[in-house]
């Protein structure tokens, strides 16, 4: 039978198991209580009240060969059923309508609780840009609104 020596990693070992069990609790944690910075001001756009939040101030991040920012919209008044298309784009203006449709990125989704959106934006924010949110209803009415970016993700 083979003598094991008595060192410290033979002591203490079974302590980096231990700990490799109880890290992803730690991760569980932080996924069930997430913290998310405050939602901008609220809108009238047409029949719709739309607050935009960003979930992070990270920086953009590259999604299918283009830049994008996450956003959470909530419409606090106006159905959500009524719109037809709506889409979020981060610059010094408003994409065209056109534009918009060509790709699948900048597109609300979600439910009447809150719509998610990949908002189209540049590698880097300037002071200059700002939120630009356009929503077409099923008669054709095009409303906009825009917001000033947080002084937070200009300063990544």
């Amino acid at each position: 039978m083979a003598r094991v020596r008595d060192t410290f990693w033979q002591r203490n070992k079974f302590k980096l198991s231990g700990l490799l069990l109880i890290l992803p609790f730690w991760y569980l944690y932080q996924g069930m209580y997430p913290v998310f910075p405050p939602a901008l001001e609220s809108q009238q756009l047409g029949p719709f009240v739309v607050a935009p939040m960003p979930f992070d101030h990270n920086p953009p991040y590259a999604h299918h060969d283009e830049y994008v920012k996450d956003f959470l919209l909530t419409f606090s008044k106006g159905d959500v059923a009524q719109v037809r298309q709506a889409y979020l784009n981060i610059g010094h203006a408003p994409l065209a309508m056109d534009v918009l449709q060509q790709g699948e990125s900048g597109i609300l989704h979600g439910s009447r609780h809150g719509q998610h959106v990949h908002g189209i934006a540049k590698a880097s924010f300037n002071p200059s840009d700002k939120i630009w949110l356009t929503i077409e209803d099923w008669q054709g009415q095009r409303y906009q609104a825009v917001w000033s970016l947080p002084k937070e993700l200009i300063s990544h």
